[in-house]
């Protein structure tokens, strides 16, 4: 039985269909990934009728304690903020609270996925995009936010991605993001089965492939986060990049083993 509780035939079968839909998503171009998206989570959920996401059942204690986690990321750059950005923003619980500091919240989504909340704050915007045109004016946003995100978007877009965000943050802006970590993964349904990940993941990173990316598309400066705190240093980057270059010589399986307490997730901060 597995850590959710599903005999080994469900997760083995949960992982089959998940590497044929990768294979699918990363041999698509980019006119039609978009919809392919959309075509292929659907297809999952239809194929894997006890995946973990149709089967949870979440509790309101849950959802706080989620909420907070992000909310703790976010929190030493909310003050003086006007506009939040926050991409894929799921069910928007994190948006809603941050509607109680900030002028104006600004979620960037392909789909609606908030359900039919009552309540909604008046300074929260969702925005339905494509993928990739953001539909939000250039240097308009003070802080933006991913989390658990970056993993989803094919290596051809990764690129855009950061580029697409840092022209619509104002000089000076902030992007927050969260997404895991390669040396302790495969964090998608390939855990346990290989140690690649080849599930609804079509990217895994490292510090040092984020810090190269985040440069690239122009962004001034990057810093990470360590046990949720940002880290403004250089040496702490260094540090962080010593450490993991180390991880990386370790046989794989020592390596994920050590990673799953040091290196969960790169979580960093990048500004304009």
């Amino acid at each position: 039985m597995s850590e959710d509780n599903r005999p080994i035939e469900s997760l083995r079968h949960q992982y089959e269909v998940e590497k044929d839909l990768h294979r699918r998503l990363m041999e698509s171009t980019r006119e039609n990934r978009p919809a392919l998206f959309s075509q292929l989570y659907g297809e999952l959920f239809e194929r894997v009728k006890d995946h973990p996401r149709l089967t949870r059942r979440e509790t309101a204690e849950d959802s706080a304690k989620a909420v907070e986690a992000r909310m703790k990321l976010l929190r030493p750059y909310l003050k003086g903020v006007k506009t939040f950005m926050e991409v894929a923003p799921g069910d928007c619980r994190l948006a809603y609270k941050v509607c109680d500091v900030v002028d104006k919240v600004i979620a960037i989504d392909i789909s609606d996925q908030s359900g039919e909340k009552k309540d909604v704050p008046e300074n929260f915007e969702l925005v339905i995009y494509d993928g990739y045109e953001l539909g939000v004016p250039e240097n308009s946003v003070d802080l933006a936010f991913s989390y658990q995100f970056l993993e989803h978007i094919h290596p051809e877009d990764h690129e855009y991605h950061f580029e697409t965000v840092h022209r619509v943050l104002k000089p000076g802006g902030l992007y927050v993001f969260d997404t895991p970590h390669l040396y302790s993964g495969p964090h998608d349904a390939s855990r346990g089965f290989t140690y690649i990940h080849e599930g609804m993941h079509l990217k895994e990173w490292t510090y040092r492939e984020m810090f190269a990316l985040v440069k690239k598309t122009g962004f001034k400066e990057c810093f990470t986060y360590r046990f949720g705190t940002p880290r403004e240093s250089g040496l702490f980057n260094m540090g962080t990049l010593c450490v993991e270059g180390l991880f990386g010589m370790l046989p794989l399986a020592l390596r994920q083993k050590l990673s799953d307490r040091v290196f969960k997730g790169v979580t960093m901060l990048a500004r304009k």
